[in-house]
Parts: structure tokens; sequence; C-alpha cells
């Protein structure tokens, strides 16, 4: 049901006032932040910070004003807001709403340097990286390079699946959504039409249960009206969970909402089904089942990125590295290891490989730095678990901070507060904040674009 011209303008002054007062404090804050120092002078010490990811940017921003020579490199000249690469891959977002240039951040940092290379391997004797622009010297090396889609030897879904990890699959997902629509609107054979307009989601956390709750809204609100020869309750989202449950890291009583949020909006939740085989039309799940499916979104697992390190660097499940409470690699001192690159457990169990835990981590990494170079004893990594929520739609999320957990529109609130406010900068906000106010008001997405020949 549309809204009243009333609840619009209401709607529209809560969206406003909100975005407007987060950015303005983001801002605040980051002014604050900027150092301005002398030029960089050849006796500093050189800090390598492998990663422009989150923990890496908080290690080059703590490290600002300190008689230290930091150097940044990334395969990559952007950072990416990973958290909302769903929106763009659900035609919500462009991705220059939730990327920002590397040089641009560090620009007010003026011991801080970027360079655009990518890491071969590591001599950890000699205390140089390889990359593809050539050796790299260093006397302290932060290893901040995250991790990657983990198809855990699946080849056939590793050829045919799309990962939800970088910002060229979020747009390589949205061209092959529209594009499915698109072949659908013409096709003859029902069965063939049903299997084009079937998505499967693998992976039950976060990244699955949002994009699965986005792309239902995007066929239910848009995409209906677009396609109006088109029958869409051939339309199906269907997410699979290997697991008992989503969003494990949830209370039970959150992770019940979520999927009855989930079914609300009409997406098929089926929990203990593993993907087996993946041919590019049907999804074979461990038990038999298939699903026709043309679609295959892989969001159930990554793994921490290699380091070809001589000697090698001491790994853990999931190919993590190993490091003292101090963030250290072990044996060398002058060697970090932060994110989801990094083996640490608390409580005896592993840190999930989430933001939070890279932002702190990368913080405490850059203090250490500090704190060697002036010749003081280094602090131990503890983490403070600020919460975790996920949003499943319109008016719907789930969030747990400590005790407190929350559902429906006060989580999604919260959802979007916390989002608007981690973003990298001003422009990403109001950018962000515009798209959302649009899509909430008139039930429209802004970027239904098909962008590849």
């Amino acid at each position: 049901m549309r809204k009243s011209t009333v609840a619009l303008a209401r709607d529209l002054a809560i969206f406003t006032l909100g975005g407007a007062f987060v950015t303005a404090v983001t801002w605040l804050l980051q002014e604050r932040r900027r150092d301005r120092h002398v030029p960089i002078l050849s006796g500093w010490p050189r800090v390598v910070v492998v990663g422009a990811g989150f923990g890496g940017l908080q290690v080059a921003r703590g490290l600002a004003g300190v008689e230290a020579d930091v150097l940044v490199l990334d395969r990559h000249n952007y950072h990416c807001f990973q958290p909302l690469l769903y929106q763009v891959a659900t035609a919500g977002l462009e991705p220059e709403d939730i990327a920002q240039p590397v040089r641009q951040i560090l620009r007010g940092i003026p011991n801080v340097r970027f360079r655009m290379a990518s890491v071969k391997g590591l001599d950890l004797e000699k205390r140089e990286l390889e990359t593809d622009d050539g050796p790299i010297g260093y006397d302290f090396l932060v290893l901040a390079s995250g991790s990657t889609t983990h198809f855990f030897g699946i080849q056939s879904v590793a050829e045919k699946a799309i990962g939800l990890k970088y910002l060229n699959q979020a747009v390589e997902i949205r061209n092959h959504l529209l594009e499915c629509f698109e072949k659908a609107s013409s096709e003859k054979d029902r069965d063939v039409r049903s299997a084009q307009l079937t998505f499967v989601v693998a992976g039950g956390g976060p990244t699955g249960v949002e994009f699965a709750g986005a792309l239902a809204e995007l066929i239910r609100l848009v995409l209906v009206h677009d396609y109006t020869g088109l029958d869409l309750k051939d339309a199906r989202v269907v997410l699979v969970e290997a697991s008992p449950t989503i969003l494990s890291m949830l209370a039970p009583s959150l992770q019940k909402a979520a999927i009855r949020s989930l079914r609300q909006k009409g997406v098929d939740v089926r929990t203990d089904a593993a993907v087996k085989n993946f041919d590019g039309e049907t999804v074979q799940l461990a038990d038999g089942t298939t699903i026709p499916a043309h679609t295959l979104v892989w969001a159930a697992g990554v793994r921490a990125t290699s380091v070809d390190a001589t000697p090698g660097l001491p790994t853990a499940r999931g190919g993590r590295i190993k490091v003292e409470p101090t963030l250290q690699v072990p044996n060398h001192p002058e060697v970090y290891a932060i994110g989801d690159l990094a083996h640490v457990e608390q409580g005896g169990v592993p840190l999930p490989m989430v933001a939070q835990v890279a932002i702190q981590q990368g913080q405490l990494a850059a203090r250490n730095i500090r704190r060697q170079i002036a010749g003081l004893p280094l602090d131990q990594f503890v983490f403070r678990d600020k919460g975790t929520m996920a949003t499943i739609g319109r008016n719907a999320a789930v969030c747990q901070i400590g005790r407190l957990k929350l559902t429906g529109f006060p989580a999604w609130v919260m959802w979007l507060v916390v989002h608007l406010y981690e973003l990298i900068s001003l422009r990403n906000r109001l950018l962000v904040m515009i798209n959302w106010t649009w899509d909430y008001l008139f039930y429209d997405r802004a970027v239904r674009l098909i962008t590849r020949d």
C-alpha cells in the first residue's frame, strides 16, 4: 500500500534530519583527527601496512603524526565498505556510493603514503616484501590483507557460483539478476523461465540473510512494476544454510525472528542444507535435493588470504596467522597480523572475521608500534563486542548488544544509523542517505542498470 502525503512528509523529515545529524557529527570527529606535520625524514623507520581495509586504515590513521614513514599497500586503489556490498548487488546503491579512493582518505596525513601493488611474497629474514611493483623493505610490517571467498573445495561451485566479497562481484550479481529477468520475459518454456527466476543464496550469516531479504524486496516491490507482462509468482529466493540455524552468532530468539521475517518477505529458508554441486542450471544439496536455478550467490564462508612467506608463518584453521596477544607474529616482533588474517582467541574461541574486530586490532597495532618506537612495553588485545546486527529488509532487522535484543523497526533504525555512521566519508553518507530515502519513500531502486556488454 502506498503512503499518504502526510506519512511521506513525516518519513522524509525523519530520514533527512537523522542523516544530517549523523553526517555532521562524523564530519566534525574526522576533522578533529586530521593531522598536519612536517614532511617525512629519511631517518624515520618505515612501517608498511598491507591492505587498505578496515584494519589497515585504522593502523595508518593511528600512526598519524608519528616520526615514521608509513606506506599502505593494496591491490585496489579504493577502500570498500563491504557491509553494504549486497545493496550494490540488489540495485540499491552505486559502487562509488560505498567506495572511496585510498589516497583521498589518507590525504590529510603527511607521513602516510599509498601505493597500488599486489604482494607476491614475504622474506621475514630480509624484512622485505616482494610485490608486482618491485621489492619493498620495512622496519615494521602490518599484515591486514583480509579474507577471500571460501568454496570448501567444491570445484563446480567455485566455477559457476558468484561470490559476494568484492565490489566487482556485487556489480556482476546485479547485472546477472537483471539479465535473468530480461531473458525470462521472452522465455516460452515455463520450466526454463522458473529456473531463470529462482535465486539460491548459500550462507545464513549476515551477508546471506541481508542479500536474500533485499533481493526478495527488489522482486516484490520494484521489478514487479518493471516486468508487468511477467508472472513473478515463478520468482523465488531460496536461502540455504548448512548448519541448523541462520545468524548463529545471535541469540536463538533473534534467529527465529530473522527466519520469520525472511519467510514473511517470501524467502524460502532451508537449514541443514549444504550445497554439494552447481552446474549453472541446477543446485544440488547434500541430502540429494535439487533446485532448478540459474543463479547461486555464494555467501557461505571466507578464509584468510594466503601470505607466501620465507620462512613460513605459523597458521591456524582457515589459513589465519597465529599471533601473540600483542598481535605480533611469534619470533618476529616487527611483524603484526590483524583482522581476518589473524587468529586470536578470546575465552578459548577464535574471534569472528568481522569489521569491528579488524578495527579494534588496527587501533591496537598502531598503538603498539608507537610504543615500540618509543621503547615502551606493549599492550595486549582485548576485544570489546559492540554488538551484532543484520537487516532483513524494510522495517525489519535483528540486533543484539550485550543483553539488549531488538527486532523489527527499532533494530532497523539502529542498523541504518550505525551503517551510515561507519561509512568512510561525508560524500558516501550523503549519497547513501539519498538513495535509502528514495527507496523507502517511493519503493524504487535507483540503479537497475545492466552495465556489461
